[in-house]
């Protein structure tokens, strides 16, 4: 997977598909030759023979924007992915090669400084077409400042046009898919917010501007960090396109002492063809294979008590819920915020990890059980990482929390933000939720993360270390208690990436439960992320954020897209609305394997009159499609809705009608369901072949 042509000091990284030539030039700079399609060593070597002369250049290096390690200094006037400053103030790098060590699916390129005692190691791993990479910065001299360490950049082909794809959002509208031409010059997405954040994620795609769902080669990358980060495109004007990726922000620096070294974390890059969607399922494939810790479960039908009861929380109030949930046909059942010490109010509590005497006199046991007994298991709503100013901890210990001397402490939702990056916060934080798993039967954590931070000013130890700990906590708690499956929650979907999904089970895509909203949202979080992950609740009519009234077939449709999850007053709700949730929970577990483990096909987008997705089994064995309309325009009768990779030889028959159609029909002309007359109409059908 890995050849070394040190007669022409060339790497080729070669995946099933896709390879990745890699070239030493005379100045020992690392120049990117070809990323696309697989090539043999034979055929990389022959690259060497096209590349132009240098001609002269009086003012611009003319290989600008062909390395993957770029530094500061000599001709670099453009994005720079390592960026130092010395102790005496010099900035400029000048990195010379001083070796390689190679595996299978692995290569690190070190080299050092041709001055400063500082090394730096580029790391390239392979999984299938997927390549991660990371730096590592080892300083043995005086103090450096580390003012930019971008885990990798990522050089594409001179193509006809280049087309950004990214997503864009705010709370309650994360997720939604932005594609535009990519301007000249540097077109920077960021998080300044300590967390990967609501309004972008790190990724990027870039096509030539004519891909579509399923055509057109597409380049794309994505960082694992949960914390700030930023991604720069730069678009020169002689065409050279690069992607360059890392966490951390303008101005936050990195003080790199004497022995002292910097992992930077994974930034990954792919290259597909067969359009979006085949980028997509790449990488819903590789987060399955190489990043989920858990890939191979079937996560439970969920239920979760907020849109419920909000704070009013009780005992009795929880067991007849779980009562009805557990009639209904859920697998877990999970008590949100509320119950535990003061939290009344949304001012009060936070930071104390202890069931609310009053509320639950005899701990959290009775519920438990009672859940247990019920053949569900359980799971509770924390958010370790913040404090209330009205809570015991605070109280004991207000300087823990994130702040500058001399600056006010800015309350956002009533909390602050704990300083994980201090050893005995994280050491707390660790003790109380390990404590609370040990004393009690929980099987799930919802773990939330509602407000970014303020007051942190430029302390790299802050904006790193934070992360660094919350990771580490995670890991423990899973070593801990390997029963144990979490959520990661970030008043919805502000904390999603690859970083995360590494240690949590799913995530909590949006605070927006409105199903048609919905379709959206979870139409641009599948350009990169797996319906495994993408939790989706059902949730009361009129919907308690946008007040929009949906039927109820058409909420749990939209839900079924991803992991099923409830969460109405179903105290509230009609015996026939309970007995057709019923059913409607039974569907989904037929369809489930193929939902959380079976390759996505998008075949409309949301915005039109229809939208569907498509799951497939991996052996091709049966189907399932979900199909929405949002309005009947002009009475129109809804248009056929081809399906994708099925074999045309084979005939599939529907579970529910006992139809049969012909495989190439279905290619060519498609499915036409039967829809209810009027607007938010959906159908699921299951097709198994014969």
């Amino acid at each position: 997977m890995i050849h070394h042509d040190s007669e022409h000091r060339l790497w080729v990284l070669s995946g099933p598909s896709s390879s990745y030539v890699l070239h030493l030039d005379d100045a020992d700079r690392p120049r990117v030759l070809h990323w696309g399609p697989r090539f043999t060593p034979e055929q990389a070597a022959s690259l060497l023979l096209r590349l132009p002369p240098l001609g002269f250049r009086p003012v611009e290096d003319p290989l600008e924007g062909s390395f993957d390690l770029v530094a500061t200094g000599g001709l670099c006037y453009g994005n720079a992915g390592l960026q130092v400053r010395f102790a005496d103030g010099t900035r400029d790098l000048e990195l010379v090669y001083t070796g390689q060590r190679r595996a299978d699916r692995e290569l690190v390129l070190t080299y050092a400084d041709r001055h400063y005692p500082l090394a730096v190691e580029c790391h390239y791993r392979l999984h299938g077409d997927v390549i991660e990479r990371h730096l590592v910065l080892r300083n043995e001299g005086e103090p450096v400042t580390v003012v930019r360490a971008d885990s990798a950049t990522w050089v594409l082909p001179r193509l006809n046009g280049y087309r950004l794809s990214s997503v864009r959002g705010q709370w309650g509208a994360e997720t939604r898919v932005h594609r535009t031409e990519l301007p000249y010059g540097e077109t920077v997405m960021t998080s300044r917010r300590g967390v990967t954040s609501h309004q972008a994620n790190p990724w990027a795609m870039v096509d030539d501007g004519t891909a579509g769902e399923e055509h057109g080669a597409v380049y794309s990358c994505a960082l694992a960090w949960s914390g700030s980060w930023r991604l720069t495109a730069q678009r020169l004007p002689t065409e050279r396109v690069t992607l360059s990726a890392g966490f951390g922000h303008d101005p936050v620096t990195w003080e790199l002492g004497t022995g002292e070294e910097l992992v930077t974390p994974v930034c990954a890059g792919l290259y597909t063809e067969g359009g979006f969607g085949a980028a997509s399922r790449a990488w819903h494939d590789h987060q399955l294979r190489h990043v989920l810790p858990h890939a191979g479960e079937l996560r439970p039908v969920l239920y979760n008590s907020w849109e419920a009861t909000g704070f009013d929380v009780s005992l009795d109030g929880q067991i007849r819920l779980a009562e009805s949930a557990a009639r209904m046909g859920v697998e877990l059942f999970v008590v949100d915020d509320g119950w535990f010490g003061a939290r009344t109010h949304d001012a009060a509590g936070l930071g104390d990890w202890y069931p609310n005497p009053r509320r639950f006199p005899d701990g959290l046991g009775p519920l438990i059980d009672r859940v247990h007994e019920l053949g569900m298991l359980f799971g509770l709503w924390v958010e370790p990482e913040m404090v209330n100013p009205d809570s015991d901890l605070y109280r004991a210990h207000p300087d823990w929390v994130i702040h500058r001397p001399h600056r006010r402490r800015t309350e956002h939702r009533n909390q602050l933000v704990l300083d994980l990056s201090r050893p005995e916060v994280g050491d707390w934080l660790f003790r109380t939720l390990d404590e609370l798993l040990a004393k009690n039967a929980i099987d799930f954590l919802k773990w939330d993360m509602n407000r970014p931070f303020t007051e942190a000013g430029p302390d790299e130890r802050l904006w790193l270390g934070h992360v660094q700990t919350l990771y580490d906590v995670l890991d423990r708690l899973r070593a801990a208690h390997p029963h144990v499956r979490i959520e990661s929650c970030s008043s919805g979907g502000g904390r999603v990436d690859l970083g995360i999904l590494r240690r949590t089970d799913q995530v909590w895509t949006s605070d927006n439960t409105d199903a048609l909203d919905r379709l959206d949202i979870q139409h641009g979080f599948s350009q990169l992320y797996p319906a495994r992950v993408m939790g989706a609740w059902v949730t009361d009519s009129p919907n308690p954020y946008t007040g929009r009234e949906i039927p109820l077939d058409f909420r749990f449709h939209v839900a079924m897209a991803g992991l099923l999850s409830i969460g109405g007053a179903l105290t509230e709700w009609s015996q026939a609305e309970l007995d057709r949730a019923a059913e409607l929970v039974a569907d989904y577990k037929r369809i489930r394997p193929l939902v959380q483990h079976g390759r996505q096909h998008r075949l409309l987008p949301p915005g039109g009159e229809l939208s569907a997705v498509q799951y497939l089994a991996s052996d091709g064995a049966e189907t399932a499609v979900l199909v929405f309309r949002r309005a009947r325009r002009f009475g129109h009768a809804d248009p056929g809705i081809p399906l994708r990779a099925l074999d045309p030889r084979a005939r599939y028959r529907d579970t529910a009608t006992g139809e049969v159609h012909h495989g190439a029909v279905l290619l060519a002309h498609g499915l036409f369901p039967e829809l209810a007359p009027g607007d938010y109409a959906s159908a699921l059908i299951h097709l198994i072949r014969e």
